[in-house]
């Protein structure tokens, strides 16, 4: 049975707050002189920013965090967050080469891209089993580190209605959960959200631009002492 995936109350502002922004979107053009290309770009700019602050420091994380602070996980010490987070980031960039996931940094955030293409065959959402291995070295990875929270979010391009999207990119996104809680990582861990269609990191005009977005991207966000009250 699928697990009920429930957007967070701020995900849901942010959300109808971008919307109007982004319903003109058609894609960056390739022509470097048209008046529309700057502004497309920051049209994705500002969504890839909105995830990001849907994700984090929101009641949703607070929650995660404090219920790992009463299963008794500790937090980590302010100084020593960045740390941390270094020798996490190094252990997944290590484990996970090779595998098609991209692994990146933004300030004491470790982001992980799960493209569609090595994640799920096309319209599915059932995992690729040839993609557990490169799965596993994630969940061992975050076990070894589990004074954080694991926020999930699925994406898919802007082929389709709205609804179905929406449904895949939570059906996707639940389906990394599921099998990363099943590696043995307590569930109080995960945030999970579907953002449908609506954050695209490139153009959905061209067949490149679609295979970018369709995607499921995990953050991996440190439990600090502020999340004990």
């Amino acid at each position: 049975m699928r697990m009920p995936i429930r957007l967070p109350v701020a995900a849901a502002l942010a959300t109808s707050l971008l919307i109007g922004g982004c319903a003109t979107y058609t894609g960056q053009t390739s022509d470097p002189n048209d008046p529309n290309r700057t502004r497309n770009g920051a049209l994705i700019g500002a969504a890839i920013g909105a995830v990001a602050g849907i994700l984090s420091g929101d009641d949703a994380l607070e929650r995660r965090q404090r219920a790992l602070v009463g299963a008794g996980v500790g937090a980590i010490a302010g100084g020593a967050v960045g740390a941390y987070q270094d020798r996490q980031e190094a252990e997944l960039r290590r484990r996970t080469a090779g595998t098609g996931i991209e692994v990146t940094r933004d300030g004491d955030v470790i982001k992980l891209n799960l493209p569609d293409a090595v994640t799920f065959d096309f319209n599915s959402a059932a995992l690729k089993p040839q993609f557990y291995p490169a799965l596993d070295q994630v969940a061992g990875t975050m076990a070894d580190y589990n004074q954080t929270v694991v926020e999930i979010s699925g994406h898919t391009d802007s082929v389709g209605s709205d609804d179905y999207n929406q449904k895949l990119s939570e059906q996707r996104a639940a389906s990394v959960s599921n099998y990363l809680v099943g590696k043995g990582l307590m569930r109080q861990r995960f945030e999970v959200v579907g953002m449908g269609e609506r954050y695209p990191i490139a153009s959905n005009d061209t067949d490149a631009g679609r295979a970018q977005n369709r995607r499921v991207e995990i953050r991996v966000v440190p439990l600090t002492n502020q999340a004990g009250g």
